[in-house]
């Protein structure tokens, strides 16, 4: 399937041990397997971490070497310190919703402004982390990509940026990672 050119990543992937649907020596085996399929196939990482830096941070780590495309840590909620251990192994970092949550997204606002800009990625992870700073509120709690100004505006604002400048980097940043045609 890695071989497809619609391919353009393998995951989303990785550890989630706030809800822990498997247990984690499940997920650790199986995490595992899709670095090798991400080392093997060439192809970036999508990944997905939560609860789990230390561990995750390790074993990625230990991949690293081969994994010659990279890797993107999705929807990262967490902080500055979390942020540089990503950064510093050489990772993207694609920031959600969770940027306009007062609620829970202090630590996330934090480490926005440490982001490189061509590591920074926007994206939605809908239908969840619907934007807080939306109004008038939708009908829905579903998100969906027509919500991603209110997170590029949030992003522009923490980095003292236009949102223009900031969705255009985005956008560049994500089109040359995933080998896509960065035009529009």
């Amino acid at each position: 399937m890695t071989a497809q050119p619609e391919v353009v990543a393998v995951g989303e992937c990785g550890l989630d041990f706030n809800r822990d649907y498997s247990p984690r020596e499940d997920q650790i085996a199986a995490f595992e397997k899709q670095l090798a399929l991400g080392a093997r196939s060439g192809l970036p990482l999508f990944l997905h971490q939560r609860d789990a830096h230390d561990v995750f941070l390790g074993m990625l780590r230990d991949a690293w070497p081969d994994l010659k495309a990279g890797a993107v840590v999705h929807c990262f909620t967490e902080g500055p310190r979390e942020a540089e251990d990503y950064l510093d192994l050489g990772c993207h970092l694609g920031v959600t919703g969770w940027v306009c949550d007062e609620r829970r997204g202090d630590a996330l606002r934090a480490a926005v402004p440490l982001i490189p800009r061509e590591r920074l990625m926007l994206e939605t992870d809908a239908p969840y982390l619907l934007p807080r700073t939306i109004e008038p509120r939708p009908a829905t709690r579903r998100n969906e990509p027509m919500h991603m100004p209110w997170v590029g505006r949030a992003v522009a604002e923490l980095r003292g940026e236009s949102i223009e400048e900031v969705a255009r980097e985005a956008w560049i940043t994500t089109s040359a990672f995933f080998g896509l045609e960065a035009s529009g």
